[in-house]
């Protein structure tokens, strides 16, 4: 059949825009005046995870491999970026300086550099108290208790860059708008100078939805910010139509290729990789063969998201009712990994897993540790209190394929998971070289074997490790949720349940790696309880008083200790 007569399908009739909120993007660049004025790139696994602005001038473009970059741009810095560490390091740092600033959760960190804020409440409360009798003289509060807390601004005129038709006092409703967007670039700037403050560069977008603040924020990169003034939905469209179809969050490569072929009229480009379209928002939203019902027509199809036309419409009219994602005190999870041009011998996986091991429970003791503040001992491992545990450890492996083998990214790529041994959370330990070694030849191992029974050539191209299912500390002082201690009982009961012997009960054999594939937006969801695949051990050593204790009570026996010691 032909791609373009597929049959239409009935989706709603369109949303429009909602234009009663204030969203910020912001953009986040290292300032180092010895690279500032370098074309630079991050260098992943032979490809540029990224680069800065100057290489980006130059005509080289993230994820565009070494050796072509170099000859584009002969002089590039290359910068290995395999330890992402530093940069999660800051990143954290950043987003909570950023948050101490919110009166509101809705803070939404996007890759390590980016971040969507809804300013909405702190706009409208000071546009309240907003004294427009002598608007040049006005002061920014920032806080509801404690008026001088807060900078005083000129709310005749926005800082920074403004995109769009500047109506000054055309209508109530855009006038209103307007105001709001004007205290939010004020806002804008005041944050992105905290964050120089700390010696980084910030872009800034300011308007009424995620994808119009993204979008508008890229216009005067690294070191400025655009305000979109927008208040009907043609002032929308008429600023995402100049866009290529590939530079709008949504638009894949794949899709950005089909509509590309439906509006020339010509077979889509056979490379579903290409970074490149010169197909535009508005050649595809203006077409006179374009509807809600022909993107879906055209871009369904197994394996597509549901009701994928009526997104892309959307996304091509710049409606975007997606709401900032509130702030988490803890990651859903923690991983690290990385890929190989074929591991087959133990002594390879055992020292990889050792180098992630390494960097994954660095990682863990980041993000999941904090001072405790009303601890009076001198040790500092003891003065710092988990904030969660994760209780699950999760392997993933893929073999290796060459690209010329034309296979899938995630081929026959199979996970294990089972317990996360309590002894990780032991802080006392001097050397995490111990605690490394014994979660690799008791957990990781034993993982591994299981996804790949072979004795060897194994022809390994990727390595994950992931520690999930975050239990919140701060939950469990309150006390538990007694519907999840039922719908774990099975679980529990799980060690301590006999079966008769007579009853017919088929053998499940493990199925084969190549039909454990695992999605990997699947794989980022915190995993259930009974989702443990390995069988139960015994128990464990409790590593206070050393009594063999079964696994799913060691946490429990541990605050036993803990609370016997808060007693003396």
């Amino acid at each position: 059949m032909d791609l373009f007569s597929k049959r239409k399908a009935p989706l709603p009739s369109r949303s429009k825009n909602n234009f009663d909120r204030v969203i910020l993007h912001l953009c986040v660049e290292n300032r180092q005046p010895s690279l500032k004025t370098l074309p630079l790139g991050i260098k992943q696994k032979g490809i540029l995870a990224t680069c800065n602005y100057v290489a980006r001038a130059r005509g080289v473009k993230k994820l565009m491999m070494i050796s072509e970059a170099q000859k584009l741009c002969p002089d590039l810095v290359i910068v290995e970026g395999e330890n992402l560490s530093p940069f999660r390091d800051v990143s954290k740092r950043l987003y909570s300086l950023l948050r101490s600033y919110m009166w509101s959760d809705k803070i939404e960190r996007l890759g390590l550099d980016e971040s969507f804020m809804d300013v909405t409440d702190i706009i409208t409360y000071n546009l309240e108290l907003l004294n427009r009798h002598s608007p040049h003289k006005s002061y920014f509060c920032l806080s509801r208790t404690d008026p001088e807390m807060g900078f005083p601004f000129d709310a005749t005129s926005f800082s920074g860059s403004v995109c769009g038709r500047d109506d000054d006092g055309a209508e109530d409703g855009s006038s209103n708008l307007r105001m709001r967007l004007l205290l939010a670039s004020h806002l804008a700037h005041f944050l992105r100078m905290r964050i120089e403050d700390q010696g980084y560069t910030t872009a800034c977008g300011i308007a009424t939805n995620k994808i119009l603040a993204k979008l508008v924020g890229d216009k005067n990169k690294p070191r400025n910010q655009t305000t979109l003034l927008a208040s009907t939905e043609e002032d929308v469209w008429s600023f995402m139509d100049s866009h290529s179809l590939r530079k709008v969050p949504g638009i894949g490569a794949k899709t950005a290729r089909i509509l590309q072929g439906f509006v020339s009229g010509k077979q889509p480009d056979p490379n579903i990789y290409t970074m490149e379209c010169t197909t535009t928002v508005g050649q595809v939203r203006t077409h006179p063969g374009v509807s809600c019902p022909t993107l879906e027509g055209l871009l369904s199809g197994p394996g597509s998201e549901k009701g994928i036309g009526a997104k892309i419409w959307a996304l091509l009219h710049g409606i975007d009712h997606a709401d900032v994602k509130p702030a988490r005190n803890i990651p859903t999870q923690i991983s690290i990994e990385d890929t190989y041009k074929g591991l087959n011998e133990v002594s390879e996986i055992h020292r990889e897993l050792v180098s992630i091991s390494t960097a994954l429970l660095r990682r863990v003791r980041i993000d999941l540790l904090e001072e405790d503040e009303g601890s009076t001992t001198a040790t500092p491992s003891a003065s710092r209190k988990w904030l969660a545990h994760p209780k699950t450890i999760r392997l993933t492996t893929r073999p290796y394929t060459r690209p010329s083998e034309n296979k899938p990214y995630g081929w026959a790529q199979a996970s294990r998971s089972c317990p996360l041994p309590s002894f990780v959370f032991n802080t006392s330990t001097a050397d995490q070289k111990v605690i490394v070694d014994k979660l690799v030849v008791d957990t990781l191992f034993p993982l591994f074997h299981k996804l790949n029974p072979a004795r060897r050539g194994w022809n390994i191209g990727l390595l994950n490790v992931c520690v999930t299912n975050m239990t919140d500390e701060s939950t469990l002082s309150g006390g538990r949720d007694i519907g999840v201690m039922f719908r774990q009982q099975a679980t529990i009961l799980r060690e301590f349940t006999t079966y008769d012997d007579s009853q017919d009960i088929a053998p499940q054999d493990d199925p084969p790696a190549a039909k454990q594939q695992v999605d990997e937006e699947e794989a980022s969801e915190e995993e259930d309880d009974d989702s443990w695949d390995q069988e139960p051990s015994p128990g464990e050593p409790c590593p206070i008083c050393g009594h063999i204790i079964p696994s799913f009570a060691l946490a429990a026996h541990e605050r036993y200790h803990s609370m016997e010691l808060e007693g003396d």
